[in-house]
């Protein structure tokens, strides 16, 4: 057979050339195997001992993981952990061995099925994905309960491109990124935790071609996957192999060159200096992100020190991490946002209420209100951590006055109790708010006659514009950053601080897209801040354009009627602008 190409979808770019090595589908072929009452105790025992097994198993991935894709990339395995955890799915594999005298494994096996099975049928693209996670840890303890051997990859330590039905993130963790060179699956979603872990860890992935291949892919055949397009290329013609080998060559030469450039100041080719800081989680993501040329820190989330674990941080505790990160960057700038808890971040010591939209209810600002205990605690560790560099304290989710007002209020307080008490703290801290919802955008003229700075939030911004949940995958196509209500919203945010004269950044991932940074710029913001990996090539393509015009260009795409109109538009724009039609 010739060359066949293959469309599926793109959830992690880059360019891999290789040898296919196609994974067996670890279907579990369990028979029936009955036990007396005499063996319940015992089979109880093996039960909780493979639960064991697995949760230190996840944690272990999870801490080894959490330097190389991030904290809040980690908390995929949180997932995996609340699966083990869950009474139902334990009480039910109990009932059957129980009452139906079965064995441990056939008892997991039937709830494994039956719970993937329930979230299969239910017609929602991120349900269906959370079938996937129940399968990789129902894999993972069946494995406990048989002691099968691992699964084994090829032996010759020849690089190979990964095919499989579906990758788990247990697999792609136990998966030498010097050998895999990109992976193909049959199903699976782009937003995927697999797919997530895939673009933290830089290995090129490409899904969802099960209804396209004419046939099944061979181990040994030769592939090209395109995980920026979608593609795969089956056996490829020479032409079509040396022009990807050309493409991949010009790839990893810009990534030495722009390794080149992380520590030259940032500035546009007209000269107009920029500052373009880091988004962490953690002070290892801080000491990668000054590996990377980051100018200081725009947004430090801070839920993750409230969670994985038992109780609440108390204030020395965070004092400690906070005095730290400000003393790593020495005089460089840190936002350090207040607990945005809620949502999705949830806390095993805390009970959260049940709620029919988590991301309209109880969380962010409006949890440290109700508990401003917690708030107060926080809110003195980082005043007390202020002697100690440039930091400044930043409030998540404000959406009036009066919240503002209640956040002051309790900060008033927490200098007050610090100064009586005799404690060392900064008494003229720089404190700004979060502009991510609607609401904040239309008070902006407001707030910012009383805080020191706005940080625009993006993501949130576009998902409670659009009334659109990204992590859908039946409507992920209208979350759309150039759409004219986004762009109107952040022009009006940014015109309300300039005409105050406060700071204004932007801290979502719109401020790591290339594409949507000269947008950025052209609307007067200089202070951009993102994933650490995305910063220097944000800086390159930022150096090629002209800040004004760039402002121009801000103009032009504020009169589109469309978000695809103003995304066509910045695409030309780009590619007019920089190398004369070939953008980086």
């Amino acid at each position: 057979m010739g060359q066949q190409t293959v469309k599926g979808i793109g959830a992690s770019s880059g360019i891999a050339i290789g040898k296919a090595f196609v994974l067996p589908a670890w279907e579990w072929d369990i028979p029936e195997k009955n036990i007396d009452v005499t063996e319940l105790a015992g089979e109880f025992e093996r039960l909780y001992q493979g639960i064991r097994q697995s949760r230190d198993e996840i944690e272990g991935m999870k801490k080894e993981m959490r330097g190389v894709i991030g904290e809040e990339n980690s908390l995929i395995f949180d997932a995996h952990l609340a699966i083990l955890d869950d009474p139902e799915f334990v009480r039910e594999v109990q009932d059957i061995i129980r009452r139906q005298y079965k064995a441990a494994e056939v008892a997991v096996k039937e709830v494994i099925d039956q719970f993937a099975s329930m979230f299969d049928m239910i017609d929602d693209e991120y349900m269906k994905e959370r079938s996937a996670d129940i399968k990789d840890v129902g894999n993972r303890l069946l494995h406990h309960l048989l002691g099968t051997p691992d699964i084994t990859l090829p032996s010759d330590n020849q690089p190979f491109i990964l095919v499989t039905k579906e990758i788990s993130p247990s697999q792609l963790v136990n998966l030498n990124p010097d050998r895999v060179l990109g992976v193909v699956t049959m199903i699976g979603g782009r937003n995927s935790h697999a797919a997530i872990m895939a673009r933290s860890l830089g290995i090129p992935l490409v899904i969802s071609l099960e209804d396209q291949l004419i046939a099944p892919i061979q181990t040994g055949e030769e592939l090209i996957v395109d995980g920026e397009k979608g593609l795969v290329i089956i056996r490829p013609g020479e032409d079509v192999k040396n022009h990807y080998e050309q493409r991949r060559r010009l790839q990893q030469e810009q990534r030495r060159r722009l390794q080149e450039t992380r520590f030259a100041p940032s500035v546009t080719k007209d000269g107009v200096p920029l500052t373009l800081l880091a988004n962490i989680s953690s002070l290892k993501e801080l000491d990668v992100s000054t590996g990377f040329g980051a100018e200081g820190v725009g947004l430090f989330r801070t839920e993750f020190l409230y969670m994985d674990r038992d109780a609440f941080p108390d204030e020395e505790e965070q004092f400690a991490v906070y005095k730290e990160a400000a003393e790593k960057l020495a005089g460089k700038p840190i936002a350090i946002r207040t607990l945005d808890i809620g949502g999705d971040k949830v806390l095993d010591y805390f009970p959260f209420p049940e709620e029919e939209n988590p991301y309209l209810g109880y969380r962010a600002i409006r949890f440290s209100l109700d508990r401003r205990d917690i708030f107060k605690t926080q809110i003195k560790a980082i005043l007390r951590a202020g002697l100690y560099g440039n930091v400044k304290l930043m409030l998540p989710m404000i959406s009036s006055m009066e919240e503002w007002w209640a956040a002051k209020e309790v900060l008033r307080e927490a200098e007050r109790e610090l100064a009586e008490a005799g404690i060392p703290h900064r008494t003229d801290m720089e404190v700004g708010v979060m502009i991510e919802v609607p609401a904040a955008v239309l008070i902006a003229g407001e707030l910012a006659k009383e805080v020191a700075f706005f940080s625009i939030g993006t993501n949130d911004l576009i998902q409670y514009v659009l009334a659109v949940d990204r992590m859908n995958d039946h409507i992920a196509h209208l979350y759309d950053p150039f759409h004219p209500a986004v762009l109107r919203m952040i022009k009006m945010a940014v015109d309300a601080a300039r005409k105050n004269g406060i700071g204004v950044s932007v801290c979502g991932e719109m401020a790591g897209d290339p594409e949507a940074a000269a947008l950025l710029v052209g609307l007067g913001v200089t202070h951009l801040s993102m994933s650490a990996r995305s910063l220097l090539l944000v800086k390159d393509r930022l150096s090629r354009l002209e800040s004004g015009e760039c402002a121009k260009h801000a103009k032009r795409l504020l009169k589109c009627k469309t978000g695809k109109e103003a995304a066509d538009l910045n695409h030309r724009f780009l590619a007019a602008a920089i190398e004369g039609g070939n953008p980086v």
